[in-house]
């Protein structure tokens, strides 16, 4: 019995290895369980595993048979034992027949088996030494196409978007068919503990546009990574998630006020703690937005400092993450430039503006450069709240500025301020998990992807994917004093359909009322009601 079970034993772990690390080293990614069962061929490697599998079996009933023939030999020995203690005569017993001590071919097989184990040991182990002695290079990239529908609009918005002059003067907004998104990514390490990332978008074919274009220092003390280039600034939650996981089209009007295109040239810091239950990130960064033309030239040193940081107080483990509380606190000082020289390349960045979570062609609210600008605050709260299906998220922020008293056209300092709370909910069961290295939201992964395809045996097979319903509703005041950027109120409706993990369906309808505005045409205000789809996928 001892030498079936070790024998087997041997056998089970070489054999599930080698399964393991052959599906590894093909980068075999398991299918949806129906979808398998329609159209996945039998590989090589399934009859390699399938020819082992036989070729166990057999082992295994030639030990069983080995097994049974010790025994019986153990069994007579004893009797004989038992007959001499009692002199008792004992019927002669049949000679067994040769009962080898380890049968030689399942030796041969165990120790092929082993030597194989060896080679592809020394194998992996030999790639990892080599990656280590040169940069990878991994590739990715994603598409989001859109279409918007500006159904109804007011004489305000119809001037807010061609305040003329021209023919369009007071026109209503266009229907739009455009790709929203078109980037390649590019990624990879730098021996030990270097990486880099460059993000392109060519969205506007006549000039892409970067996005991540950095390179950085890894395995830092208390878990931190040095990022140096363009990259995102750490001002609030929305902006900080990927456009390919949130949940709706377009950012919130606080949000893109404030961290327009979210992007900029400089030098940050990330981190985490050893249990993920708190990050930060900080750094400098320029204001001046440099993704079209890459570059940023100025004498008037317009930089920012940020900080954030964010915390789980409460992350359910057990249900692997499907309940958790993300808490956080983000600040940013700013220098613009708001005495700039119109004979300098530089422009003041003392601005806040915003579409209304739309493709609009302007921008419906916006300060305009604020002359005076000198220096600017941001503090900005955030909170996201995950149990099950069920998601709350909430971010506030306030602006100060502060403005000189000698150019032309300042006036006395300003106070904007501006929210959103947004609930979600997945009709099929899923949840949005959250990444607590970095504290953002992570990529949904629906139970069942969707198909629709004929069976070989007749019939269809399918599958519906995951289902979301959203609401959103926006507040956004940046106007104050001389300052008429405009006071806006949103809601937002969005249903998203997930294909897969890496693919779906978004439609948002979006109501929007704007007032305060600085008069254009004499109009200070107005509504519209705007519905969007969109088509996406990321590799």
């Amino acid at each position: 019995m001892k030498l079936t079970v070790y024998f087997s034993a041997i056998l089970c772990s070489l054999y599930f290895a080698a399964a393991f690390c052959a599906a590894a080293e093909l980068d075999v990614v398991t299918p949806n369980s129906e979808l398998e069962s329609l159209f996945s061929p039998i590989s090589e490697t399934d009859n390699w595993i399938h020819e082992m599998s036989l070729r166990f079996v057999e082992s295994e009933a030639r030990l069983a048979e080995i097994e049974a023939q010790l025994e019986s030999q153990q069994q007579n020995q004893r009797e004989i034992q038992q007959a001499s203690y009692d002199e008792t005569p004992v019927p002669a017993v049949p000679p067994v027949g040769n009962v080898p001590t380890l049968d030689q071919e399942i030796l041969d097989r165990l120790a092929t088996m082993e030597e194989n184990w060896a080679k592809l040991q020394e194998s992996e182990a030999k790639k990892k030494s080599d990656a280590l002695k040169k940069p990878t290079f991994k590739v990715g990239g994603r598409i989001h196409w859109d279409h918007w529908n500006f159904s109804e609009s007011s004489p305000g918005i119809d001037n807010f978007e061609h305040p003329g002059p021209g023919p369009q003067t007071g026109t209503d907004p266009e229907d739009l068919w455009a790709f929203r998104r078109i980037r390649m990514e590019f990624s990879g390490d730098i021996l030990e503990n270097m990486f880099w990332r460059m993000q392109l978008d060519f969205a506007e074919l006549e000039d892409a546009a970067i996005k991540d274009v950095y390179i950085g220092f890894s395995e830092l003390p208390y878990n931190q990574k040095l990022y140096l280039g363009h990259q995102k600034r750490p001002i609030g939650l929305d902006h900080w998630n990927s456009s390919r996981y949130n949940i709706f089209l377009e950012r919130p009007l606080i949000v893109e006020s404030v961290n327009e295109d979210a992007r900029r040239m400089g030098i940050m810091m990330h981190g985490y703690t050893d249990d993920e239950s708190f990050n930060w990130q900080y750094g400098i960064a320029t204001l001046e937005n440099s993704a079209g033309d890459r570059a940023n030239r100025s004498d008037a040193g317009q930089y920012s400092l940020h900080f954030r940081t964010t915390g789980t107080p409460w992350y359910d483990e057990s249900s692997g993450g499907r309940g958790y509380l993300h808490l956080g606190f983000a600040g940013m000082f700013a220098n613009p430039d708001g005495d700039a020289d119109p004979g300098v390349t530089d422009d003041n960045e003392g601005r806040f503006r915003t579409r209304m979570a739309q493709r609009s062609e302007r921008r419906w609210m916006d300060t305009g450069r604020i002359p005076g600008a000198n220096w600017y605050e941001v503090a900005a709260l955030e909170m996201m709240l995950n149990v099950g299906a069920c998601q709350w998220t909430t971010e506030y922020m306030n602006i100060w500025m502060q403005r000189d008293m000698t150019t032309p056209g300042t006036g006395p300092d300003l106070h904007f301020n501006g929210f959103y709370t947004q609930f979600s909910y997945f009709l099929t069961g899923e949840y949005i998990p959250v990444n607590r290295e970095v504290g953002q939201i992570g990529r949904v992964k629906p139970f069942e992807n969707f198909f629709l395809v004929d069976k070989c045996c007749g019939g269809r097979g399918r599958g519906w994917g995951a289902w979301q319903i959203a609401g959103r509703y926006d507040y956004l005041d940046i106007s104050d004093a001389d300052i008429n950027g405009g006071v806006g109120n949103m809601a937002t409706f969005g249903m998203n359909w997930y294909w897969t993990a890496y693919s779906r369906m978004q439609f948002n309808l979006i109501y929007s009322d704007i007032k305060d505005h600085a008069p254009v045409n004499g109009f200070t205000g107005g509504t519209s009601l705007t519905a969007g789809v969109r088509f996406g996928a990321d590799f």
